[in-house]
């Protein structure tokens, strides 16, 4: 594909104090990446890892909060990471921000890429499929079908991966879906990351939550914090105040 017809299958999107390429018709950030994003709260980070980066919203975001950060973003689908690398370099951000094609299932060779060695980051990130392939309507294409559907990742595997990553006090946050808030909770346990904190996010006051944004410190003692529930709308259907400071 030469270079007008790309463009040609892209948008060019502005976000924050971001700009952002991405597929027409493949897999789009939502507002999940936004709400992951903001649930954040270190005040320092130097080591930066997010898994399952898609096209590099999160990890460029958080390079633009910690301006001392190394970030690698880890991603397995070839159209996304060279869609992830033009917009590391869209945002001046090439000398910080590391893109590497990797299955996080093998997240042990990721030191070969990376300045970054195991057991190192301060934080790692996740916005990842939660759908099991049995449930919902699976995308007719696939890079869209991959990042929502637990085909190319289980979450045992992700677990696993932000562990051998994370150094000890290292924090993990992941937006997931409350359905499998257990078994989320059980997985990171298991692992020795203890869930810290938890706020729910639901569309409006009167709806259940639809997603579920947690952390996890590993090696972290047993006390979790449970914070005020987030609203994306209000009754009217326009965006709530911190919806509309988040973006």
């Amino acid at each position: 594909m030469n270079r007008v017809s790309c463009i040609m299958n892209l948008t060019l999107d502005t976000i924050r104090d971001i700009e952002l390429y991405q597929n027409k018709k493949g897999y789009r950030f939502s507002v999940d990446a936004l709400l992951l994003y903001s649930f954040v709260n270190l005040r320092r980070a130097y080591r930066i890892a997010d898994l399952g980066a898609g096209s590099g919203i999160i990890g460029i975001l958080l390079a633009k909060r910690y301006p001392e950060a190394e970030i690698t973003l880890i991603e397995l689908q070839k159209s996304l990471v060279e869609l992830a690398k033009k917009n590391v370099v869209l945002n001046n951000l090439q000398d910080r921000v590391t893109v590497i094609r990797n299955d996080i299932r093998d997240i042990d060779t990721i030191h070969l890429f990376t300045h970054s060695p195991l057991h190192r980051f301060d934080l790692v990130v996740s916005n990842p499929p939660f759908r099991r392939q049995k449930t919902g309507q699976i995308s007719p294409t696939d890079e869209k079908a991959i990042a929502r559907h637990e085909i190319e990742l289980k979450l045992a595997d992700l677990i696993q991966a932000a562990c051998s990553l994370l150094r000890s006090k290292g924090r993990f946050c992941i937006i997931y879906h409350p359905s499998r808030l257990v078994e989320l909770i059980d997985a990171l346990r298991e692992k020795h990351m203890e869930p810290k904190r938890l706020r729910f996010v639901h569309s409006t006051l009167t709806t259940e939550a639809k997603m579920a944004l947690v952390e996890a410190i590993k090696d972290g003692r047993t006390e979790m914090k449970i914070e005020n529930p987030l609203y994306i709308y209000k009754e009217d259907g326009t965006y709530t105040d911190e919806m509309k400071a988040l973006y």
